[in-house]
């Protein structure tokens, strides 16, 4: 009898499927590169989906040099706040934070999502980190930001979230000294990445709470000479009998969905001052209207409308090659149906 084999269902590589812990996105790996200092990440609020007609401008494309259709997502992106510059060395544990500078003015907002530091010395702090860099104990610079989500219409709060955006090229001092500057100033988009360049878009996805195998991994449902007593959608077996236990490689009920992604590669095609420019009639879905700057992403990215998302320059570009868009229309068509 031939031995019958068929791939399994569902891939493993996210494993174990469980909630985020957190619905900002944390990142563990930031791209490496020679130049000026510069921020390696920024956040938005995903608005939602439209398209734009622009230049095929891929070599070697069946449509290159003719007009095509693009499906693109809109991202509000308003300006950034940098709260505070923090040190990270490396001991004998690994790398751990060393110190923090922190800004001599802080919003009032961040009161509810941190303890805010009452007696602090900039000028005690800076010097240590001084002495860390000279020493060669200090081996990273990371800026502190906040997003602004009170000056964005469609986001229903207030408290701010905080997180972690390193400060890549030129020396440890260089970047520091950028950071410094940088201190309770506001920063945009454009001061991460550019037109036409690649990036890499996180976000929580959509959560979808507890799903069985079928919609989970995928496996078939049963036929109906294997699914007597009414269970057409259980898995077939439960494993071998030796080891004696279910593996957690055995496709079974649970969490689906609410976990972080990271999608790589994603083309930036347009940036905006002016939300009106690209917002439909009516506004767009479970969003509303688009009132700050904003920047078009080919395709689709994790997550539901309003969620907060992440966007680094890309960690594995490649033979990708930065090209600027020809962008002819946006489609400002109602969304309402």
């Amino acid at each position: 009898m031939p031995k019958i084999n068929r791939p399994r269902r569902g891939s493993l590589a996210f494993s174990p499927r469980k909630r985020a812990k957190s619905q900002v996105p944390k990142y563990k790996s930031w791209p490496e590169y020679e130049g000026e200092p510069m921020l390696q990440g920024f956040a938005g609020y995903k608005v939602g989906m439209t398209h734009v007609v622009m230049v095929d401008d891929h070599k070697n494309s069946p449509t290159e040099g003719r007009d095509i259709m693009v499906p693109v997502t809109v991202l509000e992106v308003p300006a950034m706040k940098v709260a505070a510059v923090r040190a990270y060395i490396r001991d004998t544990n690994g790398k751990r934070p060393m110190t923090e500078v922190w800004a001599e003015t802080l919003e009032p907002a961040l009161a509810k999502r941190i303890t805010l530091p009452k007696k602090y010395n900039g000028e005690k702090t800076q010097t240590a980190i001084t002495e860390g860099i000279e020493s060669g104990r200090v081996m990273d610079i990371y800026a502190l930001m906040h997003t602004m989500p009170e000056v964005v219409s469609g986001i229903p709060k207030k408290v701010p979230e905080l997180m972690e955006i390193r400060i890549g090229g030129g020396t440890i001092m260089q970047r520091f000294e950028f950071a410094l500057g940088l201190l309770n100033n506001e920063v945009t988009l454009k001061n991460v990445v550019k037109s036409g360049a690649y990036a890499d878009i996180t976000a929580v996805t959509t959560g979808k709470g507890t799903q069985g195998p079928v919609k989970r991994w995928g496996i078939s449902i049963r036929k109906r000479k294997h699914s007597r007593g009414g269970k057409k959608r259980h898995i077939g077996n439960l494993g071998p009998w030796h080891p004696h236990h279910v593996r957690w490689q055995v496709p079974q009920m649970g969490q689906m969905g609410y976990q972080q992604r990271t999608e790589f590669n994603k083309r930036i095609l347009m940036f905006g001052d002016n939300g009106a420019d690209i917002t439909p009639a009516g506004g767009f879905l479970h969003y509303g209207v688009v009132r700050n700057p904003y920047v078009l992403i080919k395709g689709s990215i994790p997550g539901p409308a309003k969620r907060l998302v992440r966007i680094r320059p890309a960690v594995r570009q490649g033979e990708h090659v930065e090209r600027q868009p020809a962008i002819e229309h946006v489609s400002v068509q109602s969304k309402q149906g």
